[in-house]
């Protein structure tokens, strides 16, 4: 049995769409960021960054997103949520997803979790403005150069279509104007329409 520990609003949304697109078996915690659970001694026993998402295996806990995502596709690989007998486009999905993790999730965590990267409060005020510039700029790389379509890779839809969907999803609060990315909105829109996407959100918020 799979367990995703997760968060409300958080990139954990992907993992537990796919984990719904693979009609996988699972169960989920949630990890109550307004009483600071995520650094309770009980959590951090099972994913010491602190973070979430956390999958537990039974095999041991995976974390980080881009993993979790590839792990899902190759434990279902019935639900075809990834190309796994083409290496290199396979790869391409991996370099996609590591792409959200490493660059776009890290200019939107610079709005509310500078103290990450420094301990001025004048240092966060800088790191908030400069966000609209900077998600915004990963989108539009995003747009332009990366969006196959009408899924990420194509004609085929992957485990980078919930994860790009998460993060698009916080554009607004970000400061970005996704008229600005009709491709991305789009593509944004259409997720927001499937069942398996209706069904993560519905648990996350109940």
């Amino acid at each position: 049995m799979l367990t995703l520990y997760y968060a409300a609003h958080t990139c954990s949304l992907a993992s537990h769409i796919a984990l719904e697109d693979a009609n996988a078996t699972y169960d989920t915690v949630r990890v109550d960021f307004s009483v600071n659970a995520q650094r309770t001694p009980e959590y951090l026993g099972i994913n010491p960054k602190g973070r979430v998402p956390a999958l537990a295996t039974e095999r041991g806990i995976l974390t980080e997103t881009p993993a979790m995502l590839a792990y899902i596709a190759q434990s279902f690989p019935g639900a075809r949520l990834a190309p796994l007998d083409d290496a290199f486009a396979f790869a391409e999905v991996q370099a996609f997803n590591s792409y959200l993790c490493s660059t776009v999730h890290v200019a939107h965590a610079h709005r509310m979790r500078g103290y990450r990267w420094a301990s001025e409060a004048s240092s966060f005020e800088d790191m908030k403005r400069k966000v609209p510039e900077s998600v915004g700029a990963c989108f539009e790389l995003i747009e332009s150069g990366m969006l196959k379509g009408p899924w990420v890779m194509g004609d085929a839809y992957t485990i980078c279509d919930p994860y790009l969907f998460t993060l698009a999803q916080w554009m607004e609060a970000d400061g970005v104007d996704p008229a600005r990315f009709p491709r991305v909105a789009d593509h944004r829109r259409r997720m927001a329409e499937r069942p398996a996407v209706k069904k993560a959100i519905a648990d996350q918020l109940t």
